[in-house]
């Protein structure tokens, strides 16, 4: 090897080498507020769940019916989908930016026919004599190379944006998997407490009829005047015209259900139409400390990736205010052959390398590099906006779940003195010494008190879904849906 070769090798892995250390490489660290060591509102139970033990939490209900939906869901909801072909095209843009640092060979070949006449010899009156040239076919083909040095980093740069972006999208695909877990176990229990306070309505109803009832045979023997009887059908009517709304609202839930199914509305009806009893387990309060959110929560994580593909797309901004060198090189055939002579063939090759060198560009260098710059501070803000969003997600869940359960707690006793009281008015009644009226009017407020009760009892397992929402249970890491 020649001294001109050892020249050209040596300023090769110069470029290289300048190429890996990539000099335009933006280190953007986000300042978190301080996380807390705990949280003020959890409750006293102190369970610390594993990351992995987040992953499955409706299963903890107990409920064949709430796994299969979920199941459904995770196939056929069409938000999931559209999460997953983002995340197939985003990793196709990867490997597209991951081309740019490698050269590109073609393949070329072209060919054709050429014939024409030439005027040689002029005479008078301006005519001459044409001399046919015959036909000539000609064919050329071989291969071309074209190699942009990556200098100062660009295109790695933009690898890794494009890299941050695919990783995104899969934190993408996992949020949208949180959220759709959380939406179809609410809108499932939610469903059943509505079932249920239907349930106590209709019995309510029933109860009322009979006292109407009551009220008008005592009206006939003239021990009540008209009165009585017309508050009794006001309270009737009442408690009758609440009957549509609770069942709008348990077919609304059913038709919401369907739609995460991927299903049509009506499909979904048959199957929820029993109205079964609350799952009678329900998973334990999960506890993860503040710092674990980090890691955990889908938007979180997408957050950061944010960060990282906007520090990597300012950094290749700033790499276009240096040179560019562009290598290339082509090598082939050509062959020619006119009329009837022997073809003439001959191989041909061809190196080359170019510099540019930006001297003047009205200032739009700079410009996008101040926009990549002021992208970058807003992905910054938002993920310490997230960050804090997070930990407020998490708090109120505890605050809500804390509350609900003191609610029914309380209701549980309401509930319990009230069927003593229904208790002590049918013995009375048993006994003679008090009417019937009496009975009627404790057991409507037994199934009244039970109405509030299931309430609270749905807005607790609500709350303890929301609390597995907020630290971003129902995916696991790893594992990306296909």
């Amino acid at each position: 090897m020649n001294k001109q070769h050892w020249l050209v090798v040596s300023i090769l892995v110069m470029m290289l080498d300048l190429s890996a250390c990539t000099p335009t490489r933006v280190n953007r660290q986000v300042d978190l507020v301080a996380s807390p060591k705990d949280w003020r509102h959890a409750p006293g139970i102190r369970t610390v769940s594993d990351p992995d033990d987040l992953k499955a939490w409706w299963k903890g209900f107990h409920d064949p019916l709430l796994n299969g939906l979920i199941g459904q869901a995770l196939v056929n909801n069409h938000d999931l989908r559209i999460a997953i072909a983002h995340v197939r095209e985003a990793k196709a843009m990867t490997t597209v930016a991951e081309s740019m640092l490698y050269p590109s060979i073609d393949l070329f070949v072209s060919g054709g026919r050429e014939k024409k006449i030439d005027r040689v010899i002029g005479v008078p009156n301006n005519q001459g004599i044409g001399l046919f040239i015959p036909a000539a076919d000609m064919i050329t083909g071989g291969l071309a190379a074209r190699w942009e040095v990556d200098l100062f980093g660009a295109r790695r740069l933009e690898a890794e944006a494009a890299t941050a972006q695919a990783e995104g999208a899969e934190e993408a695909l996992h949020a949208t998997q949180v959220g759709l877990l959380a939406q179809v176990a609410t809108n499932y229990l939610e469903l059943r407490g509505v079932q249920a306070r239907t349930g106590i309505l209709r019995e309510n109803i029933k109860i009322q009829q009979e006292r109407l009832r009551t009220l008008q045979a005592f009206n006939r023997t003239g021990l009540i005047n008209q009165l009585d009887i017309a508050r009794q059908e006001t309270l009737l009517h009442t408690t009758e015209g609440a009957l549509p709304a609770l069942t709008s609202t348990a077919v609304n839930l059913m038709h919401r259900l369907a739609i995460l199914m991927g299903e049509s509305p009506e499909k979904m009806e048959n199957q929820l139409a029993s109205a079964d009893p609350f799952p009678a387990n329900s998973p334990t309060i999960p506890r993860l400390l503040p710092s674990g959110l980090l890691e955990q929560r889908p938007d979180l994580r997408l957050a950061q990736t944010e960060v990282s593909a906007m520090a990597a797309s300012l950094g290749a901004a700033r790499a276009d205010l240096f040179p560019k060198v562009v290598l290339s090189a082509s090598g082939g055939f050509g062959a020619l052959a006119v009329g009837g002579f022997p073809s003439l063939a001959e191989s041909v090759y061809t190196l080359g390398s170019g510099l540019t060198v930006p001297i003047f560009n009205a200032g739009r260098i700079r410009a996008r590099i101040i926009a990549a710059d002021a992208r970058l501070e807003q992905v910054a803000a938002k993920y310490e906006k997230t960050f804090l969003l997070a930990l407020e997600d998490v708090e109120n869940a505890y605050v809500a779940y804390a509350a609900s359960v003191e609610q029914r707690d309380r209701l549980l006793q309401a509930e319990t003195a009230a069927e003593q009281t229904y208790r002590f008015a049918n013995a009375l009644y048993h006994r003679g010494a008090s009417d019937y009226l009496s009975v009627l009017d404790a057991e409507r407020g037994k199934l009244a008190t039970a109405d509030e009760r299931v309430k609270a009892e749905t807005a607790v397992r609500v709350a303890l879904v929301s609390i597995y929402r907020a630290f971003g249970g129902g995916w696991k890491a790893g594992v990306t849906l296909q």
